[in-house]
């Protein structure tokens, strides 16, 4: 893998990239199997360094006294452009608000739930939202299953008021998803299904989206839409109650 590469996978993991280059790379991890390996040690460090990792509580008054130093010289100004992205944000949270040494990333399940936000804006945007549209469970299911190494549960809840409108392949965490696609009046409901058991943390709202977030019978489930929180997570219910 080049740096380059690297470099990219790095700013992927972060959601630093832009919709259009995040796009372009997960292409790239459908077609490439060692950028994927790549990808996979990359968010496994990551998670392990999370895990292990502790807050520290700064000493009191500590934010006071660093925002009363003197501004650095020029060649100290200078040596600190070399500092690495995440030494730097550690660095100025700590100036800011004192309340930690350590600025730690969010937990995998948040990492995750914001890839799945970042994906459902850029197939809305694209105008990408279905590669496959039907209503019915068993016209989906064989067309999912024939393009993932997984199986996923398909179910219409069209009588609850959440119409199945068909499905698509989504890359989550470096490895294929399945996009279940529901309408909820004039509102689209992403269903992404992928195999896994960790606990999921329940709902968040990420960048004006409601994701649930739930796992059953050895499969991990997000919902992603902008309708009413409690909306989705009646749908989510519906869900986990036909899954």
């Amino acid at each position: 893998m080049s740096p380059d590469d690297s470099q990219l996978l790095h700013a992927y993991l972060d959601g630093e990239l832009d919709p259009a280059r995040a796009l372009e790379l997960e292409g790239r991890l459908a077609d490439d199997a060692r950028l994927r390996a790549g990808y996979e040690r990359l968010r496994e460090m990551s998670a392990a360094i999370r895990e292990k990792a502790d807050y520290h509580a700064a000493p009191p008054g500590i934010a006071a006294r660093l925002m009363r130093q003197p501004e650095a010289p020029a060649r100290g100004a200078a040596r600190l452009a070399w500092l690495r992205p995440a030494a730097a944000l550690a660095a100025a949270v700590l100036l800011g608000a004192g309340l930690s040494y350590f600025v730690m990333k969010p937990g995998e399940e948040d990492v995750l739930a914001r890839e799945v936000v970042a994906s459902h804006v850029r197939a809305t945007l694209a105008g990408q939202l279905i590669e496959v549209a039907s209503s019915d469970q068993h016209t989906v299911k064989p067309w999912l299953s024939g393009r993932l190494p997984f199986s996923p549960p398909v179910a219409d809840f069209a009588k609850d008021g959440f119409p199945l409108v068909g499905a698509r392949v989504e890359y989550v965490g470096g490895k294929p998803a399945a996009v279940l696609v529901y309408r909820r009046r004039l509102h689209t409901i992403d269903l992404y299904v992928a195999p896994g058991t960790a606990a999921a943390g329940g709902p968040l709202l990420k960048d004006g989206f409601s994701v649930e977030r739930f796992s059953q019978d050895g499969m991990r489930y997000w919902a992603v839409s902008d309708v009413e929180g409690r909306e989705l997570e009646h749908f989510a219910r519906l869900v986990a109650a036909g899954g």
